[in-house]
């Protein structure tokens, strides 16, 4: 996540009701066919309706995320740090080894891919743009998260926290060969410690008409905080909703997220009216004893000790919370999609 400017304050959460975005219900076709078919079949095979048709599911349920499978990719993200002079950063070898074999992944899941080159600083950066064929392509949902590091560190929370769980869930798009109502859209950013100068780059070079194609723009930068909270975007109510929703079933309170506030990849998509949402563990800011009482964890340090120093290795996850994190994520991408 780009640094914080030192000017910048903890705020008040804002109204999601400023995007001015419509709630949109989630469309689930033929659940009302399926309910007629049930109370008919059954009157012809027992006489009567008996009951109530059984509730209906939807047409494909998300996945468990393995949180081990996650920890690989986050493994991986280490050797290359570490074979690259402790760090990931725009320009550096090391972002082009973590784009390479994020690409290397997904080609091989069937994805087709597209490295969308840029400049900042003096160096080349790159965007990974990873779609998944099928849907429509006129209902674009896409997820993604930046892959650089700064350069003090490898930068295992920030962020290959959020590219190892957007990786894993792509390939578990491509194992269970879902296909959704919605075109599948995967992103790993550069640059975002300069700036979200990636992802700026992106939206920028879409003409308007393939900007509203984009339904759905979910960010996912920092998930795997040592010290970890549970914070959910309140931008788009669709898209929030569908997280809380999530948390709530699994027994986990929520926070809505202010700390990363224009200091992340979803911001160039707001800035258009793309409906935005996402998750996020925590940096820089303290946990208060209110929290550690609902979380779990210690009051009075930061979320991530870590966060933009040299500390930030593969040690400095919270596999707890990158597990519900990564599984929260798929669950949103196969109810927003479908």
């Amino acid at each position: 996540m780009t640094q914080r400017q030192p000017q910048k304050h903890h705020q008040a959460p804002h109204s999601h009701k400023e995007s001015g975005a419509p709630h949109r219900k989630l469309s689930v076709p033929g659940r009302a066919t399926g309910a007629v078919v049930v109370a008919a079949l059954t009157l012809l095979t027992t006489g009567a309706i008996t009951g109530a048709a059984p509730a209906p599911t939807a047409a494909a349920a998300a996945p468990d995320i393995p949180v081990a499978n996650v920890k690989a990719h986050l493994a991986q993200l280490q050797s290359i740090a570490t074979a690259n002079g402790g760090n990931r950063a725009h320009g550096r070898t090391g972002y082009k080894a973590s784009i390479d074999y994020v690409k290397a992944k997904l080609d091989a899941a069937g994805f087709t891919t597209t490295l969308q080159q840029f400049t900042s600083s003096g160096r080349t950066g790159y965007n990974l743009i990873a779609d998944w064929p099928g849907g429509d392509a006129n209902q674009v949902f896409m997820a993604g998260s930046h892959l650089d590091s700064v350069t003090a560190g490898p930068g295992i929370n920030d962020n290959g926290s959020g590219s190892a769980a957007i990786l894993e869930t792509a390939l578990a798009v491509s194992r269970a060969q879902y296909q959704p109502t919605k075109h599948l859209r995967f992103a790993w950013w550069g640059a975002e410690e300069l700036g979200m100068v990636g992802s700026k780059y992106y939206v920028n070079s879409l003409s308007s008409a393939n900007r509203a194609k984009i339904s759905d723009y979910l960010n996912f930068d920092m998930i795997g905080s040592p010290n970890p909270g549970y914070f959910v975007y309140d931008d788009d109510p669709t898209i929030e909703k569908t997280f809380k929703d999530y948390f709530a079933g699994v027994g986990i309170a929520t926070e809505p997220e202010t700390e990363g506030d224009g200091r992340s990849d979803h911001s160039p998509f707001k800035n258009v009216g793309v409906p935005v949402g996402g998750l996020f563990s925590g940096a820089d800011y303290i946990k208060t004893a209110a929290q550690a009482a609902k979380w779990g964890g210690t009051s009075g340090q930061a979320f991530d000790r870590c966060y933009h120093a040299s500390c930030d290795t593969a040690s400095n996850i919270d596999d707890t919370a990158l597990n519900r994190n990564a599984d929260a994520l798929a669950y949103a991408v196969w109810t927003l999609s479908s």
